[in-house]
């Protein structure tokens, strides 16, 4: 059973996060209704990308072998049957398909589902392939996820929102690519074809670039009247600090420490990254939630 669960890849779930964005940044992060949907919607999505992820486990099955850290899978180290896992794979996807209804029977949340899988399917069987565009693919399947959590919740997405979580992810993607053009120069293995159209210079420039990019964009969200006009607060810079610290910490793990490969290990591991998540998360929950602190003001 242990060997099974690996094969999903629970620790990616956390991703799946990125549904409850909408409805926090709403400011009405308790409306029981938009939890449930969203709880159900959560389900949905980590079933559809347990998969995928299976899917993928087959097709680098080889190239996971090679892999200091991935021949530990379960179908590169055998450890689970090809036909075990693909009859999973094909059981987790009628199961995304059928919480998907249940979270929302108007089907635009199973629209943003299947969009989802078949750009993965495409990305998993080809366009992985293709330097550049492997990256904004993954960056993509976060906004998509940042859509279905608006739909779910019934809450309009903002400009700035969707923005900067696409600058976000393509940030983390960059991150990783990183970490596989290190690992070649080390082994001198290609894990993934897309390999050949990055270098190191390229990578980090793209990584200070992106992470630039980040600082500005959340400062001006902070600052936007449109953002005052929906939240109802002119307080939001002072998050900024958490945002600025966090990406400080992800660039030296990256650019110093070499290990910023995976963002959800990151994410479990470093308790940095964890107290600057949580300071920022508890910010803005004060700032946004807590309307009688008036103390800001002063």
């Amino acid at each position: 059973m242990k060997q099974h669960l690996a094969l999903l890849r629970p620790k990616d779930w956390a991703k799946n996060g990125f549904l409850f964005i909408p409805l926090f940044f709403s400011g009405s992060l308790f409306q029981h209704q938009a939890l449930i949907h969203l709880l159900i919607g959560f389900v949905s999505f980590s079933c559809a990308a347990s998969a995928i992820y299976i899917v993928n486990d087959y097709r680098d099955i080889e190239d996971d072998r090679r892999h200091p850290i991935k021949r530990k899978r379960p179908l590169a180290a055998g450890t689970v049957s090809i036909q075990t896992a693909l009859i999973l794979s094909i059981a987790l996807l009628v199961l995304s398909i059928t919480t998907a209804w249940l979270a929302d029977s108007s089907g635009r949340f199973l629209i943003i589902i299947g969009i989802y899988l078949l750009m993965n399917l495409a990305y998993t069987f080809y366009l992985k392939n293709i330097s550049i565009l492997d990256i904004m693919i993954v960056a993509a399947g976060f906004v998509l996820r940042v859509k279905a959590g608006g739909i779910l919740a019934d809450v309009e997405l903002s400009l700035w929102l969707n923005m900067m979580v696409f600058l976000l992810a393509m940030f983390l993607a960059i991150a990783k690519r990183r970490d596989d053009t290190l690992l070649k120069l080390q082994t001198g293995d290609e894990m993934r074809k897309s390999i050949k159209g990055y270098n190191i210079e390229y990578l980090n420039t793209m990584l200070g670039l992106f992470a630039a990019i980040i600082i500005m964009a959340y400062l001006m969200y902070c600052a936007s009247p449109i953002t005052y006009e929906r939240l109802k607060t002119h307080h939001l810079y002072y998050t900024s600090i958490f945002v600025i610290a966090a990406m400080m910490r992800y660039l030296q793990l990256a650019l110093v420490h070499n290990k910023a490969g995976s963002p959800t290990e990151i994410l479990f591991k470093d308790r940095f990254i964890q107290i600057t998540m949580i300071l920022w998360i508890a910010s803005f929950y004060a700032i946004l939630y807590m309307k009688g602190i008036t103390w800001l003001d002063q």
